[in-house]
C-alpha cells in the first residue's frame, strides 16, 4: 500500500523519540516528547486549495520541522506516518 496525499498535503515520516537524555538518562515512553521532526516521504500536487494557488515547496526526502499539533497520525501496516499541510510546515533541515 501507498499513501497518495492529496492538496497541499504532505505525507511525513516522523522521527524517532529520544530513549536517552544527553547526560545519559532513560526516558519512559510517557516522558518522551514526540518530535516535531521528520522526513517527507509523499506531497500532494498542490494548485488551487480553498481559492489560492498553492505551490509545492517541499519534495521527498526533505527532512521538515512542522508545527506541535499539526496533521493526523496514520498507521499504514507496520508503519506511522502523519499527514500535515503545507503551511503546517515551519522549516527544511540542511546540513
Amino acid at each position: 500500500m501507498k499513501l497518495v496525499p492529496l492538496g497541499d498535503r504532505v505525507v511525513l515520516k516522523q522521527q524517532e523519540a529520544e530513549e536517552k537524555t544527553k547526560s545519559g538518562i532513560i526516558l519512559t515512553s510517557k516522558t518522551q516528547e514526540k518530535p516535531q521532526e521528520g522526513e517527507v516521504v509523499a506531497v500532494g500536487p498542490g494548485g488551487m486549495v480553498d481559492g489560492k494557488e498553492i505551490q509545492m515547496t517541499v519534495k521527498a526526502g526533505d527532512k521538515v520541522i512542522y508545527s506541535k499539533y499539526a496533521g493526523n497520525e496514520v498507521k499504514l501496516g507496520e508503519e506511522e506516518y502523519i499527514i500535515v499541510k503545507q503551511s503546517d510546515i515551519l522549516a527544511v533541515v540542511t546540513e
